[in-house]
Order: structure tokens, then sequence, then C-alpha cells
């Protein structure tokens, strides 16, 4: 047994070598035996401690120890067996250097030597379920692309071969390549080629199986598929391909110097085995690249625009789902800017039935058709039948509430047309610190064939705000024992303190009270908009009190 150490066994000559099951003999450098096992002694009797070996065993086995005393006393014993018979057994002695320049020989028959090799085969076979089980671990932690390759190339190099290179699907004209060697270190590199120039890697980006190593004739790999800092020359080159699901995720590159043995068969298959798991990793990790784009494109349609000033009046929004985690849910709020300050400007807030992507979906659609329906603003009511009618479905599961605002700036004032469906009414702080419900109803869209709104018409002096909001805002529970509704008293409450606040501060502070009242506690979608006519001047302390001066 090659460089063997016994198990349980000490270095010192006088430890107990008839505990070892094999047949054992320790040799000083003078060619006598100092030790011996039972097993030993049994299969050379003639042998005991202080015996000369020579002329006491056969021929074969006294060459081998000849062989080996030639050696310096602190040098290792050549690798390999000495083969021959004893005892009428096929016999293999294999030397071990122990301290103090004596040699331990350990017979084996063949039933032991494929033991052995069995031993070595599990040993190698749990290193490799070992390597891939962390390889599993490692490739599934990242969705990133670029992460997941540089991940493979690294671990390919470090376990695989002396250095490994991860070639992604064309992205245009470029070649995505990911180079690595033993030392961790991963390049990156976009190459302008045709992949028919390496062979077997065309094949393998299209997913074909791999052709076998010894037909890639090494001398042919280019450069730019050789990490900086590989020394020596290409021995052996294997590539398979990066399998993903149903479309090749890319392919994998093995070099090994020409200095080292080629890969042999068992070493293919652990790269393809390796591969499999790789491939599989890249193909989720570009699924979710590509669905996370999609889901990006959707939501910047789906999500509130920013508001802000506009044809002399401010604008203010502020949206927050029912679940902390989601960006869209079923309330909402969009712009339909006028082409000049004479026109009116459309401002919509709405709640649709339910919560989350279903309802998002739904607000959607409902912005998609007020779009459309803008350049008919004129007549709220008409409008509004229109979207009823596109939203009237069989078991009428899919209706919302909604409330329209026209503005126009005329003359220092702002002209504003509200109407309600279904909608809580807005609320309106005046001037002189007085709060005010508008004056129009209407029903749900897309509940009933009929429909029917009232518009409500007003003006808006410097400094006042017209509100719109949700009911998740006034239907929110809090409070001391967290069953408490917001209410519409203490949001007429908390908006008569905003009395000539800019349009930003007053949403700001509406939702932040709100937040507040709900605490972590489970709530609706709540939404407000804020629209205010602007001061002429800013806001000057007055006796220590805050008050706004308009000038003519």
């Amino acid at each position: 047994m090659d460089n063997m150490t016994p198990p349980g066994i000490g270095t010192s000559i006088d430890s107990p070598w008839d505990a070892v099951p094999h047949p054992v003999l320790v040799v000083d450098t003078s060619g006598a035996v100092s030790a011996m096992s039972s097993a030993a002694r049994t299969l050379f009797p003639g042998l005991s401690p202080g015996v000369a070996v020579e002329g006491n065993v056969p021929a074969w086995f006294a060459s081998a120890c000849r062989q080996q005393s030639a050696l310096a006393s602190d040098q290792e014993p050549a690798r390999g067996s000495a083969p021959g018979a004893a005892d009428g057994r096929e016999l293999s002695a294999h030397p071990t250097l122990l301290p103090g320049g004596d040699v331990a020989w350990w017979f084996l028959s063949d039933a032991d030597r494929s033991l052995q090799l069995a031993e070595h085969a599990l040993q190698r076979e749990r290193k490799h379920a070992a390597f891939l089980d962390e390889a599993s671990a490692v490739l599934t932690v990242s969705l990133n692309v670029d992460r997941c390759m540089e991940a493979t190339a690294r671990m390919a190099a470090r376990h695989l071969a002396d250095a490994a290179v991860v070639v992604g699907p064309h992205t245009g004209l470029m070649l995505p390549v990911f180079c690595a060697a033993t030392d961790g270190a991963v390049q990156q590199r976009d190459i302008a080629t045709d992949p028919a120039d390496v062979a077997g890697l065309s094949e393998a980006l299209r997913g074909f199986p791999p052709v076998p190593s010894r037909w890639i004739d090494p001398t042919t790999v280019p450069d730019w598929l050789i990490p900086d800092g590989f020394s020596g020359s290409v021995g052996s080159v294997v590539i398979t391909p990066l399998p993903g699901h149903g479309i090749p995720a890319g392919a994998l590159i093995l070099l090994r110097r020409s200095t080292h043995c080629a890969f042999t068969e068992g070493e293919e298959l652990l790269a393809r085995l390796f591969a499999a798991r790789a491939g599989a990793a890249l193909s989720s990790a570009r699924l979710y690249a590509e669905q996370s784009a999609i889901t990006t494109t959707l939501l910047r349609e789906l999500l509130p625009p920013q508001l802000h000033r506009m044809h002399g009046f401010e604008l203010a929004g502020r949206y927050r789902a029912s679940e902390d985690h989601q960006l869209i849910g079923g309330d909402f709020y969009d712009v339909h800017p006028a082409a000049t300050p004479d026109e009116e400007t459309l401002v919509v807030l709405g709640d649709v039935c339910g919560k989350g992507l279903e309802a998002a979906v739904l607000t959607g659609k409902i912005r998609n058709t007020l779009q459309a329906l803008a350049p008919l603003a004129e007549q709220h009511e008409d409008v509004l039948k229109l979207l009823n009618n596109a939203l009237l479905s069989p078991d009428n599961s899919r209706f919302a509430t909604l409330v329209l605002a026209s503005i126009t700036h005329r003359d220092g004032q702002l002209r504003l047309r509200l109407t309600c469906a279904g909608h809580p009414a807005p609320l309106i702080a005046r001037a002189d610190g007085t709060i005010e419900t508008a004056d129009t109803r209407g029903m749900l869209v897309g509940a009933l064939p009929t429909f029917r709104a009232r518009t409500f018409d007003t003006w808006l002096a410097p400094g006042e705000t017209c509100l719109l909001y949700t009911d998740g805002i006034t239907e929110a529970r809090g409070g001391p024992l967290g069953t408490d509704l917001f209410g519409e008293e203490r949001l007429a409450s908390a908006f008569r303190q905003c009395s000539g606040l800019p349009a930003e501060a007053v949403v700001e502070r509406i939702m932040m009270l709100t937040s507040q009242w709900v605490d972590r506690r489970p709530h609706d979608d709540i939404a407000a908009v804020a629209i205010t006519a602007p001061r002429r001047n800013h806001l000057s302390a007055v006796d220590g009190h805050t008050a706004g001066r308009y000038t003519a």
C-alpha cells in the first residue's frame, strides 16, 4: 500500500504490530527484521525479530529489500509494489518509510488489492459528490447572469482543470467570455469572433453532445480562450455544452497544461455533470433577468406618475400598497395634462375591487381607457359612462370607484370641476380655515349597465387645496386597541392643520398620520392627491405667526 501509515500504530518499532490484521514486516537499515505482525509470522515461519531477511524470504522479496536499502535512509520508497508468491499465494509487497529509516512492508493479496481499489473509487466518488453538491449550492445563490458565469468558471478551474472558460450565447456581435485560472481570479471578455473557429465550440453553444477531448487539437486553442497567467502550453482540452431549460446556456471549456496527464473519461464525465448544474443555474438566472425586465416595463406603466407643478397649480400624490413588499395594488391616480394653461388638465384618482397584482391589472385597463377618453373630459359623466361600459362583465365583478378633477387656471384662481363615481367626496381647505366637502356623487363604475353622476363646480383661491383620497385612509384601523377607524372627522381635522401648506406637504402629512395610525397592522391600499392653488409669494413671519401675503 503506497505510503500507508498503519491505523492506530505509532512510529516506534516497539509498537504492537501484532494488532495489524495484514502481514507486515518491519526491516531495519541493516536488512534485519525489527518487528512483524502475527500474520507475517504465519507467512514467513523462518523469520523473527533480529533475523536477516536475506536467505529467509522468497527471492522476489529479497530483491525488493535490496533495492530499497540502496536508497538513502530518509528517501521515500519508490511508489508501487513488488509482486510475487509466498506460502502458495500471489502477493504484492508495498513499502512504507518509518521514522529512523526502517521500512514497513505490507503484503496484500489480490482480494486486498481489489478492496483497496474499491475504497479508492468510493473515496473518489464521495469527493465528486461533495464537489457537485457544493456547485449546486454556490451556483443557485445568485440570479445574476454575470456572477453565475464567474462562479462557474472559478469552480471549474479550482476542481476540474488548470484553467476554465465559460462562453455565453452571442449578445449581438459579441461573445461573452469568462476565464479563470486556479488562483480564482476571473477575467471577463467580450470577443467579436466566430465560435466555429474553435473546434467543438460552435456545436457546444448549440447544445450538441461534446466531442471527446482526444479529438481536439490543443494547439488550435486561440489566445482569447487562455486566461492571463496561464503558464506553459495547453496539453488537453474539454469542451462541453451548458444545457439549459430548452435553450443551451453556453459552453464550458477546460484547459490542462501539457505537463499534466490528459483528461480521462471519468474526468470528462464529471465535467458534464458539473456543466449540467451550471447550465441549469445560468438558465434560471437568464429567465429571472428576462422576467425582471418584463416586470420593470409593466410596472413603469402601472406605477403612479410623478406629480409636479404645472400650468399655475401644484399637484402632489402618494400611494401605499396594502402589503409593504408590493409596489402596485388597487388604488391609483393619474394625470392627463392640458397642452396649454387655458385648457383643462384632468386628474383621476380611483380604487378598484381587490388587492395585489390582479387589482393592478384592472387599474392598468382603467388608466389606458381614460387615456383614450381624456379628450372628452369636458363632460365627466359621458367619460364615466363609456368607462362603465368598458368594465362591465357578466358577473359584475370588475368594478371601481373614481373621482375626476378637471383643473383650469384663470385670473389667478383655479376652476375645479369634480365628479365622483361611488368614491368618497373630495375635501377642500379654504383660506379661512374651513373644510368643505365637495357636493358630488355617482354610481360605481362597472357594476351596473346604467350610470349616473353629479359634477361639482368650484374655485380655489391662492393657498387653498383640494384633497382627493381613497377609503383606505378613512377606513384604516388603529388607535390604542387597533380597532378604531381613522374616519372622516379625523381626516378633516388633519387636513385643516395643513391649511396653507404646499401640495407636497399636504399629502406627506396625511400619509404620515395614516401610517402612524395603522402602525404595522393590516390595511387596505392608500392613496391621496392634493391640488393646490399656490400663493403668489412665499409665506412670511408676521408677529411670530406664519401668514401668507398676497399681491394683486
